[in-house]
């Protein structure tokens, strides 16, 4: 097992899920790919059938207040391809803040919230530029913002997992339709507390 250090996070990053991603790490750059038929979604409508996986990288921030946030970019190709900010609290428990390909082929920002099954909302979409994103705990809270220039912050989801002691979070790719994906997280940035206003754009 590979252990991630990235220049900004003061823990590890450690790999599971499968297939496991290919990860580069060059300065505080990391590089992330995803092969094909990689997700993680715990569809309402499912059958019975075992859901997807996908690897990810993830971390023990300690039990406080923070935010973890990056600038994302990626390849685009297939549909619902996405680098990803990943929260994790238990094998049914989890979320995700995506910068995803939608099936009407517009890079788009979207949320997913798991409890048991997942739900999928849709926000903005971009031009196919960098986005940044991040993930707030507060308290037993979580928000997660996205922003087109790293300055003004649009809330896309507050919501709580129950609680967030040893809630892990870190990053992933994911390719559910195509043939693999690779996302690139820079300007990696992990910070004590939160925001005082989740809403007001800081």
């Amino acid at each position: 097992m590979t252990f991630l250090v990235v220049p900004g996070v003061p823990f590890p990053l450690e790999p599971s899920g499968n297939p496991p991603l290919e990860a580069e790490l060059a300065g505080d750059t990391l590089k992330l790919t995803a092969a094909a038929a990689t997700d993680l979604f715990i569809d309402p409508a499912a059958d019975g059938t075992p859901p997807p996986d996908a690897g990810r990288y993830t971390g023990l921030p300690a039990d406080r207040d923070f935010t973890l946030s990056a600038r994302v970019s990626v390849d685009f190709a297939g549909t619902f391809d996405a680098g990803v900010l990943f929260l994790h609290v238990t094998e049914h428990r989890w979320a995700k803040l995506c910068y995803e390909y939608s099936p009407q082929h517009q890079p788009t920002a979207v949320t997913v919230v798991t409890r048991g099954t997942s739900d999928d909302s849709n926000s903005f979409t971009t031009e196919g530029g960098p986005l940044w994103m991040r993930i707030t705990r507060k308290g037993r809270a979580w928000a997660f913002h996205s922003s087109r220039d790293g300055e003004w912050w649009h809330l896309l989801r507050y919501f709580t997992l129950g609680e967030a002691s040893g809630a892990r979070v870190g990053f992933l790719a994911q390719s559910p339709r195509g043939y693999g994906c690779t996302a690139t997280f820079d300007q990696i940035s992990y910070q004590t507390g939160s925001p005082a206003d989740l809403r007001d754009g800081t």
